[in-house]
């Protein structure tokens, strides 16, 4: 949860595309040498988070299938390690706001309301431990968290830290409701020292950035690689697509700045998945999915996992589409082209050589035939075998073939790209031409390992 905040301005041009790879992979690796040593999410970490569905509801008399309660955390994790979720990698199921009593015990510490959590957060731990899930939780560095229970000030972080790690807890987010500026830039990296001398692997989210506008001078996302796990850099989501549509945009028109920040153990974050909810057409929801694998962000769904229809669970599940999202390599991808026919074409450097491409169609009135040829997009000479995500269709195309996809209104097409040849990363640039090929010729053209 977090403070609404008004979307960036309109910055749009065509990117550097495809060439950038080499460039992009050292910068990773120079980030990733600094990154927050605490062995966790070293892929973007999926699960489950409560916040965009079920909000605040602590009506647990009116209400009790649906309120804020230790059933309800209980039935996702049910729903995770019973349904195929927890195979696909989603393991965090994570509490956001409002779990907490009005008031910490007689010794300072936090504790969970008595009538919606019983067992206390610790018994909500072990019962997803014993399922092979993870338990995150929700704490505020001001006095009070956005929904008005008690905050973590500075004084109380290292109890709180604590106090998690007894619980038995595997993530916490940190919000940044009713605090400063000031009282941020010491809380922050405080609570990422508590966390770690607490002995618990706890993955931290920090919602910092984003209540500093989410780009420097003001955030310094070195210090976050070096503190966080994961970072909030933007406004909630909500269930609409005109959000998700700002979040795509402010993320992609401020992605050279962005995508140094991620890699491994690091990870920008665009808030919650919200397919299965009821704001998302399908086309949208995928084109959502779609993105957040090129962004390599955190995807942690939102919904109702007892209700979800068939039609979201199997864009949700798309086993393609999150070995995209979960690459090893961790390099967050790129815009490289927007249209004049309101279609914009994405980009990713994968693992293998390989890459994904997704063809993301802004119109809102009529499928869109999208004509160009792998060379027009950067793609070095030679034989490409592609994978289609979604309708998992295969073809071979070579560089200088033309060819059509029709990308319907607000949705994707989206291609796993694997390369002709090995990716030589000696190479780099003299005065702004790539120098020789960027690939050897002797390499095998594979998918990734889920489809062997």
């Amino acid at each position: 949860m977090l403070l609404h905040l008004p979307s960036a301005g309109q910055n749009r041009s065509l990117s550097l595309g495809m060439h950038l790879a080499v460039l992009l992979f050292a910068s990773a690796l120079f980030v990733a040498t600094f990154a927050l040593d605490n062995g966790v999410m070293r892929t973007p970490p999926m699960g489950w988070l409560a916040w965009e569905r079920f909000r605040c509801d602590i009506d647990c008399e009116h209400d009790p299938k649906n309120c804020i309660s230790e059933n309800l955390f209980m039935d996702m994790a049910d729903r995770l390690s019973e349904d195929g979720w927890r195979e696909l990698g989603y393991v965090y199921v994570n509490i956001d706001d409002c779990w907490s009593s009005m008031k910490r015990d007689a010794k300072g510490r936090l504790q969970a309301d008595p009538k919606r959590f019983p067992g206390g957060i610790q018994k909500l731990a072990r019962y997803m431990h014993d399922r092979g899930l993870k338990l995150g939780i929700y704490g505020d560095m001001g006095t009070h968290t956005c929904g008005g229970y008690p905050g973590t000030t500075l004084d109380k972080i290292e109890i709180d830290a604590q106090t998690f790690a007894d619980w038995e807890v595997d993530m916490f987010k940190f919000d940044g409701c009713y605090s400063n500026a000031t009282e941020q830039e010491k809380g922050y990296p405080l609570m990422s020292k508590a966390l770690n001398a607490t002995g618990r692997p706890i993955g931290y989210s920090c919602s910092w950035p984003a209540y500093q506008g989410g780009l420097p001078p003001k955030v310094n996302y070195t210090q976050l690689g070096e503190i966080c796990n994961l970072w909030r850099n933007y406004g909630d989501i909500q269930d609409s697509w005109d959000s998700v549509l700002n979040i795509i945009d402010w993320f992609f028109e401020n992605q050279d700045v962005l995508i140094p920040a991620a890699g491994p153990g690091q990870w920008n974050d665009p808030d919650m998945l919200i397919a299965g909810d009821f704001g998302l057409s399908m086309e949208q929801s995928r084109a959502q999915m779609a993105l957040w694998a090129i962004m390599a962000a955190p995807l942690f769904m939102s919904n109702d996992l007892r209700t979800v229809s068939s039609g979201a669970r199997s864009i949700l599940q798309n086993k393609m589409a999150i070995s995209i999202n979960q690459d090893a390599m961790g390099i967050q991808g790129r815009r490289i082209l927007t249209e004049k026919s309101q279609i914009q074409v994405f980009w990713r450097p994968l693992s293998k050589n390989a890459s994904a491409l997704v063809f993301f169609s802004r119109r809102t009135d009529m499928p869109y035939r999208y004509q160009t040829t792998l060379s027009k997009l950067n793609y070095t000479t030679g034989s490409y075998e592609i994978y289609d995500v979604f309708t998992e269709k295969t073809m071979v195309l070579k560089d200088s073939t033309s060819f059509v996809v029709s990308v319907n209104p607000t949705g994707v097409v989206m291609w796993y790209v694997s390369a002709p040849g090995k990716l030589n990363r000696r190479l780099f640039y003299k005065g702004g031409r790539l120098q020789g090929s960027e690939y050897d010729d002797d390499d095998e053209n594979n998918f990734p390992r889920v489809f062997l």
